[in-house]
């Protein structure tokens, strides 16, 4: 029985900094789901022993909170980053606003969700970096980190000196008290509990049909892709920047 094969090339997609930030995430994330799970259930203290020189419950709020804004101060960058980074990091790849946009999550849904089959196995559904079903869900869930994170300081600012968090304390009275403002933030730590087992089990998956090395490229920054894939990609950056061109010259025989 013949085998199919095709040629691969080691393409450099996930840049220093956004590979920093994803490791930075997912240990914050896991310190803020461990410490978020204690502050709303806090352990049992035994009444019996008096409670001197202890103060563990506090050294968990400050570990939860000092986490939150190392969390909040590399979004800023990963932010910024979107429009600094290479194409793959780019902001554009978050949000499925083009005709290709549109057609690559119908791929994706067909052939990755559904696992159906694949007739015409167009090279150009085939995404380098995220495919767009991928990233359009990493929005959302910046999206939803925004609400948790203004939540939080929300929650922060009765008790905290800094000015920062009381800056939120609106949010309080906006959405009927601080036990509702809880209950949101609690419940939103569900929804990145899901998210994180969806992601981790997609990731390995990929990694065992593709073979291109999605789960080990978040560390080494190399994926392996099409050499078919990358010359058609390299002519839509050409056809792009010809038609930016174009546009820019214009412009300038307008005006």
């Amino acid at each position: 029985m013949a085998t199919l094969t095709y040629n691969f090339k080691r393409v450099y997609v996930w840049e220093i900094p956004v590979r920093i930030f994803h490791w930075i995430t997912v240990l914050s994330i896991t310190i803020l789901i461990i410490t978020g799970f204690i502050i709303a259930d806090p352990p049992a203290i035994n009444a019996n022993v008096e409670a001197v020189n202890s103060y563990w419950f506090g050294y968990v709020r400050a570990i939860h909170m000092i986490t939150a804004y190392i969390l909040i101060s590399v979004v800023i960058v990963r932010v910024y980053w979107a429009f600094a980074g290479n194409q793959f990091a780019n902001w554009r790849n978050y949000i499925p606003y083009t005709k290709k946009g549109i057609k690559n999550i119908l791929y994706v849904l067909k052939v990755d969700i559904f696992l159906m089959r694949d007739k015409e196995h167009k090279l150009s559904n085939i995404s380098i970096g995220h495919n767009y079903v991928a990233s359009f869900s990493y929005f959302i869930m910046f999206l939803i980190f925004i609400f948790q994170a203004i939540s939080g300081l929300a929650l922060m600012s009765g008790t905290s000196a800094w000015w920062f968090p009381k800056m939120f304390h609106w949010i309080i009275p906006l959405l009927g008290g601080e036990i509702v403002v809880r209950y949101f933030h609690h419940i939103l730590i569900w929804i990145f509990l899901a998210f994180i087992v969806i992601h981790v089990y997609l990731v390995f998956y990929h990694d065992y049909v593709e073979a291109r090395g999605e789960a080990s490229a978040m560390i080494s920054g190399f994926k392996f892709i099409r050499s078919e894939r990358i010359k058609e990609s390299e002519e839509e950056i050409i056809d792009k920047t010809k038609k930016q061109m174009w546009e820019g010259d214009k412009t300038k025989e307008d005006g």
